[in-house]
């Protein structure tokens, strides 16, 4: 038991930090209909990773770089006249089959590939959590001090521009959030289920929230049962932690939509 404890205990705190992420950045990513915008991000994982391999640099300052320069991709590509979605399969495409041709040239990047792909929960250590806990912590005070302003900007950007917010300030804070929330998660889930990890417990808690708020507590929870069942699942059943993460809170939404939908087709009680 003790072995199981020192195994999945780091893992879980880490786990549990990411979540203070998770819930906000998913509920702000469906209010500004830009769930897509992780996916981007998730596949640009993988050329980062291949770059770091060619010249022999940390995975994560690979990503990193690679998350940045997209952010400054999708800056300069900003135009009323091209639909964000489309900007956005455009650079998911291209970062994607970027990143496969390379790691086609590196054949010692193979074997570690799935580990990329779906992520290592398990391969945290103690000497790991101080720093993610640092970086997360700054991360959710910007996140906080810029709540209200990204709350506006979601609800009706022109009301809340005429109201002193600065939308491009704005956009550009999001954005960069979500940039080191790809890096922070590269370990946990993987680069092809990131977003997952992020639209999945939101869009459970819209089905359940009745105000902004509550939406994001419920996605702190639901995101939270996730992370914990999916990473001692995956321990016992020895799959990947990302996949054991994303099926729970996949199957936790299923459970919640067919709970609400059965509610709502039953037939009412009829009172005398």
């Amino acid at each position: 038991m003790m072995e199981w404890l020192q195994l999945l205990l780091p893992a879980w705190i880490m786990g549990s930090l990411l979540v203070f992420l998770t819930a906000p950045l998913g509920c702000l990513m469906l209010w500004r209909r830009m769930s897509f915008f992780a996916d981007t991000m998730a596949h640009g994982t993988l050329l980062g990773v291949a770059i770091a391999g060619i010249l022999h640099l940390p995975f994560w300052l690979g990503v990193g770089c690679l998350a940045a320069l997209l952010v400054a991709i999708l800056w300069i590509l900003h135009d009323s006249r091209l639909p964000n979605d489309a900007l956005l399969a455009l650079c998911s495409a291209t970062l994607l089959c970027s990143g496969l041709l390379l790691i086609q040239q590196v054949p010692s990047l193979r074997p570690e590939l799935l580990s990329y792909l779906f992520g290592d929960l398990l391969s945290i250590e103690w000497a790991d959590l101080p720093m993610f806990a640092i970086v997360i912590s700054t991360a959710l005070v910007v996140l906080y001090r810029a709540w209200s302003a990204q709350i506006q900007i979601a609800i009706d950007p022109d009301i809340a521009m005429s109201e002193g917010v600065n939308a491009n300030w704005q956009r550009l804070i999001f954005m960069l959030l979500l940039a080191l929330f790809t890096v922070l998660a590269l370990r946990a889930v993987g680069s092809l289920l990131m977003g997952a990890l992020l639209v999945i417990p939101a869009l459970s808690a819209r089905l359940l929230a009745h105000s902004p708020k509550q939406m994001v507590i419920w996605a702190f929870v639901l995101a939270q049962f996730g992370v914990t069942v999916g990473l001692w699942s995956s321990a016992a059943l020895n799959i990947a932690t990302g996949l054991s993460i994303v099926l729970c809170m996949a199957l936790t939404f299923a459970a919640i939509f067919a709970a609400q939908k059965f509610k709502s087709i039953a037939p009412s009680p009829v009172s005398d």
